[in-house]
């Protein structure tokens, strides 16, 4: 059985900041070619400077405003996920309403998909077609990857964020104040059925068995307990029910390792569990500390544990590297409001 798990993390953003033309740090663009992880800088909402910064196995260092180096021109305002496909990436950039597409190894532009509502994640469907979630859309976008264009919508009746395929089925999370799971017919672009789950769901995975993993925070107003549930992907029925103790827990930015084997998740720094257990994890690995955590992500090829520190919101952010057994082996600065990760590696990598 082949399986194919992407790995990305989100972000989010606020106030202000006087940086209007950043330094350019690096003209040789050749560090791009090799793995690395994107880390998608926010910026402060609504003031247009979002960045893409990357760290680089090569040279183990983390570069920042790539995107702006290669295309002479800013990212937007909140570039908030991002996904490769085929040669391409694609770069989600929520408060702009567009997707940038670029090449995947130098990152230089291709096309810019426009008039997306809040964008938050794509799940390729095909080699032609694309699903994209949004924050503020009671539909799903259909992008066309040949032509870069929208070229229709789901409606889902509830906006929407984390969208995982398996097959030819769809699964997107109603998060903003929802409690279920779509299941859409990813052949016919068809909804066939919802599945109720906790309150908010905010991240997904696929582990190896073909389960799915729903990370619901239990809402902002944490009226709600948060939970961990399995739902089969055969069936979709749910398997397993996992509720945090408190009402005060609210985790975020589920992640799994490249065997599909191992999730991840943020609550008071991060936590690890076997897909087998059958209770959640009591302690963190890396404990949080004096930094402020803020999204996570776990490289499918060699298990190192990023995590993204956004200090205050305000200044430039940090980006955090530990070993798989969660001891930090380099701490570095990125921009303001570093969030979602996006790893860089070979296909062979993050394929079993």
């Amino acid at each position: 059985m082949r399986k194919t798990f992407l790995f990305l993390i989100l972000s989010l953003s606020c106030s202000c900041v006087k940086e209007v033309n950043p330094v350019i740090i690096n003209s040789d663009k050749t560090y791009l070619s090799g793995d690395g992880v994107f880390i998608l800088n926010e910026g402060n909402f609504k003031s247009g400077n979002g960045s893409l910064s990357f760290f680089s196995y090569d040279s183990l260092k983390v570069y920042n405003h790539v995107f702006l180096n290669i295309n002479q021109r800013p990212l937007g305002d909140i570039p908030y996920s991002m996904g490769f496909h085929a040669n391409k990436a694609y770069i989600l950039v929520n408060n702009s309403g567009k997707i940038e597409v670029t090449d995947r190894n130098y990152l230089k532009s291709v096309a810019t998909i426009n008039k997306i509502v809040s964008p938050r994640y794509i799940s390729f469907i095909s080699d032609s077609k694309g699903y994209v979630t949004s924050l503020y859309s009671d539909s799903i976008a259909i992008v066309d990857l040949l032509s870069n264009s929208v070229s229709g919508y789901i409606n889902i009746k509830k906006t929407s964020e984390s969208i995982v395929t398996v097959y030819t089925t769809s699964y997107v999370a109603n998060w903003a104040g929802g409690n279920k799971v779509m299941v859409i017919n990813a052949a016919t672009d068809q909804v066939t059925d919802s599945i109720s789950v906790g309150s908010e769901p905010e991240s997904m995975v696929v582990d190896k068995n073909e389960t799915l993993w729903v990370l619901c925070n239990g809402g902002w107003k944490r009226e709600n307990y948060a939970e961990l549930i399995g739902i089969s992907t055969r069936t979709n029925k749910i398997e397993r029910r996992l509720t945090f103790p408190s009402l005060s827990d609210s985790p975020t930015c589920l992640q799994i390792d490249g065997k599909g084997a191992t999730l991840y998740y943020l609550l008071n720094g991060v936590r690890k569990m076997a897909i087998e257990e059958q209770s959640l994890p009591s302690l963190s690995i890396i404990p949080e500390l004096d930094h402020t955590f803020y999204k996570l992500g776990i490289n499918p090829a060699n298990d190192e544990i990023f995590v993204t520190d956004v200090v205050d919101y305000v200044r430039k952010g940090k980006i955090l590297r530990y070993s798989k057994g969660g001891a930090l082996i380099s701490e570095m600065e990125t921009d303001i409001i570093p969030g979602t990760l996006c790893f860089k590696v070979k296909p062979d990598n993050t394929s079993e």
